[in-house]
């Protein structure tokens, strides 16, 4: 542990609970119900209302082998050329294997997925799948589908839920088990203000954190907070430099900032073309699936054309679709193109890269476990090994119902008792103003997006260290005017704890591989880099990094400061006041 916490008011109510699950995405509420079934009392805590996660806003579908002549076998080698050499093998196989009766699964929760005229599941193909494995709802709403259908099923069984609620920090006992987290309830209700779900497990299942970027597909409420709560809490991240920018983004106009409406792959699967303005094919050559290629693969093509011809975005063309196949396959996505003055039925659509999904986060165990006792991760704000340096397409929701249903049953497998927690209201720290959230995402634009160098990410490190450094200045001087606790100030501290990880890490990359695109290192280089870099913060704020020696994780225990402390990277941050 590292007795780093945010400032915050002390908890003046508590829910008593076996399991606290925050997040309602599909890793949370799919968790939530397996461990409700099995007469745990369960909380789910979710920071806006149960259906307002990233789940909801996945079109594409769920990648799973349920078509006929395809196997886990080949799911897995997909996976593998995707991750471009860091998946870990056992976790993309446990993912594989296990995937197609979860999906199966969910749907006997209730989730409709659009069938073919014999009434089996329909498949299309996503970038990096050689075959049609994906399933999608609704043409392209599976997320809203799936969601509708596990909140539904939540309501049914009647589980606590909190709603609204942002997560701050974990509570722990006095062996450094986990004993609950604290929270903080916005607005009117059964709850509100600082309080506490104590519980002698808890599941962060609380998504991404695209919203360190100024242009994401992500979310408001994708802050980062998972990550920065289990920094705090002494667990152990890994591969946070691997962030992957979606090739076709519904290009907005220069300068657009804030969530962007995604155009799914699953348009490029059905037949749509990457061109430039003279309306030439550029991915051609490039890669054996030309627009079909792995998104770093595409992302890092579409930038390049845009240097090239010096334009903000490339198009998108799907005209020869027709209307009819427009409105039955991608309803949503025609929508939000003339919501913003384009029509995909007679002209190509601008698209451009964003920010879009984490492949690493908290690390895990195949059971989802963390270094932290009886604190679990699942989903985008895990690292479970699945995705390696680059996610394939629409495996995001079923390592979301995989790994969620291995956590339920540890948790029910292991039964853990509470302990009393300790050190619920510790020494206050600084606070970043709710302002520098805009200074933070510019400067990770600039810095560590899309395209990288080593004095892009020296000088963003600079920068938000001046960040830090400021907060720390304020609260010793004379009459301090630190941010006073409050939601935007919790969520910009966060950022800008998850920010620095990211950056320490893509600095220490010296290489380009899968998302990670270091211009000043074009080549790939696995002699030295097919590694994890896993990263943790100390008592005194610093962040220590170190190397694995294989691709593959390993064992997930408790962290150990002294071995990661010889053998890694120290990023000194001020000291505290």
């Amino acid at each position: 542990m590292t007795g780093i916490r945010l400032t915050a008011p002390a908890p003046g109510w508590s829910i008593d609970a076996d399991v606290v699950v925050v997040g309602s995405g599909v890793a949370g509420l799919t968790t939530a119900l397996r461990c409700a079934a099995a007469g745990l009392a369960t909380v789910v805590v979710t920071k806006a209302r149960l259906d307002d996660g990233s789940t909801r806003w996945a079109q594409g579908g769920v990648a799973a082998a349920l078509g006929e002549g395809d196997t886990p076998e080949q799911h897995l080698d997909d996976t593998l050329v995707a991750g471009a050499g860091l998946c870990d093998e056992a976790a993309v196989r446990t993912l594989v294997t296990e995937g197609p009766d979860a999906v199966r699964r969910l749907i006997g929760t209730g989730a409709h997925f659009d069938t073919a005229d014999d009434g089996s599941i329909a498949l299309t193909r996503e970038g990096g799948h050689h075959r049609r494995r994906i399933a999608h709802a609704g043409g392209d709403a599976t997320g809203a589908e799936i969601s509708r259908a596990l909140v539904e099923a939540v309501r049914e069984a009647a589980l606590h839920t909190v709603e609204n609620a942002l997560v701050l920090d974990l509570l722990t006992d006095a062996e450094g088990r986990t004993a609950g987290v604290t929270l903080h309830v916005m607005g009117e209700g059964q709850h509100d203000g600082v309080g506490a779900v104590n519980a002698p497990a808890v599941v962060l299942a609380t998504g991404g954190m695209g919203q360190v970027f100024s242009a994401t597909t992500n979310p408001p409420v994708s802050t980062g907070d998972g990550v920065a709560l289990a920094l705090r809490a002494g667990a152990e991240v890994s591969d946070l430099e691997f962030v992957q920018f979606h090739p076709t983004v519904l290009f907005l106009g220069s300068g657009s900032e804030g969530q962007q409406p995604l155009v799914s792959e699953a348009v490029r699967g059905e037949g749509a073309h990457l061109v430039d303005a003279s309306g030439t094919r550029f991915m051609l050559g490039q890669h054996e699936l030309a627009e079909l290629a792995p998104r770093d693969v595409v992302a890092k093509a579409i930038t390049r054309q845009m240097q090239l011809h010096g334009t903000e975005h490339m198009y998108l063309d799907a005209r020869h679709f027709g209307a009819e196949m427009w409105e039955r396959r991608f309803p949503t996505i025609l929508a939000a193109c003339r919501a913003h003055g384009i029509d995909p039925i007679t002209e190509a659509i601008p698209v451009a890269p964003a920010a879009h999904h984490a492949s690493g986060g908290i690390r895990t165990d195949l059971r989802g476990r963390t270094t932290v006792p009886g604190l679990y991760a699942c989903g985008e704000v895990a690292c479970t090994g699945v995705h390696g340096a680059n996610r394939l397409a629409s495996n995001s929701l079923l390592e979301g119902l995989v790994f969620a249903e291995r956590i339920a049953a540890d948790i029910v497998e292991q039964r853990p008792r509470a302990g009393e927690a300790v050190n619920t209201h510790p020494a206050p720290s600084p606070l970043m103003a709710p302002e520098a959230r805009v200074t933070i995402q510019r400067i990770m634009t600039r810095g560590a997006g899309v395209l990288r160098s080593a004095d892009s990410l020296v000088t963003a490190a600079e920068e938000l260290e001046d960040l830090h450094r400021s907060a720390f200045l304020q609260a010793g001087a004379a009459e301090p005017k630190n941010a006073v606790p409050g939601v935007e100030a919790w969520e910009v501290t966060n950022l800008l704890l998850v920010s620095r990880v990211l950056v320490a890490a893509a600095r220490q990359r010296e290489e380009t591989r899968g998302c990670h695109w270091r211009k000043d290192r074009p080549e790939r280089d696995d002699e030295n880099w097919r590694r994890h870099l896993v990263v943790r913060l100390t008592p005194d704020r610093q962040l220590v990094l170190r190397r694995t020696d294989t691709e593959a994780f390993g064992p997930v225990g408790p962290s150990g400061a002294a071995d990661c402390a010889a053998t890694g990277t120290t990023h000194p941050t001020p000291e505290e006041p």
